[in-house]
């Protein structure tokens, strides 16, 4: 009779177990669907300004920047957990923070390309779906340049929104 009650406890440990981790792969599996209904990508992984994303590093930091008139250019940061280059050393607080009101931990705005604004109504366990997600990529090491202030010269690619008369008169790439 004892080791009946020893067996029913780790199966219900055992069931308890699998269970959060069934709970952690749904709440991955809401981040990641979220992240790419809401094109992330586009802005966060290597390659995708240039038509070929690198997948192998998704969401890992963009080497193009946008310009915006009289606030710099700000290419997309590394979102994987990565320590030194991505968001390996941010709290969920902060990660969550950046995403719904555009403040890094450092107190600094995100520039206005990042939809911030329209992300602030996301619900909670959205939020904490999109977290779980980031957390469970691969880390990448990838040191995105910038952000650069409006008097600096970017050392990266940089998009540009011209009018279309400006357009028309630019020289071809060399």
């Amino acid at each position: 009779m004892r080791t009946g009650w020893k067996a029913l406890l780790v199966a219900a440990a055992t069931l308890a177990t699998s269970s959060a981790a069934l709970a952690d792969g749904s709440e991955i599996a809401r981040g990641k669907y979220l992240v790419t209904i809401g094109g992330c990508s586009d802005c966060h992984t290597p390659g995708s300004f240039l038509g070929k994303p690198d997948l192998s590093r998704m969401l890992g930091g963009s080497e193009v920047g946008f310009a915006i008139p009289g606030l710099g250019v700000f290419a997309g940061p590394n979102l994987t957990p990565d320590k030194e280059t991505g968001l390996g050393n941010w709290t969920d607080d902060q990660i969550i923070s950046a995403i719904t009101a555009g403040t890094t931990p450092e107190g600094r705005r995100l520039a206005p390309i990042m939809p911030y604004e329209a992300l602030s109504h996301l619900t909670s366990d959205d939020a904490h779906a999109i977290v779980a997600y980031l957390r469970s990529l691969p880390p990448v090491k990838n040191k995105v340049p910038g952000p650069f202030g409006p008097k600096e010269t970017p050392t990266t690619l940089v998009f540009v929104i011209v009018p279309g008369a400006v357009y028309a008169k630019m020289p071809p790439p060399p």
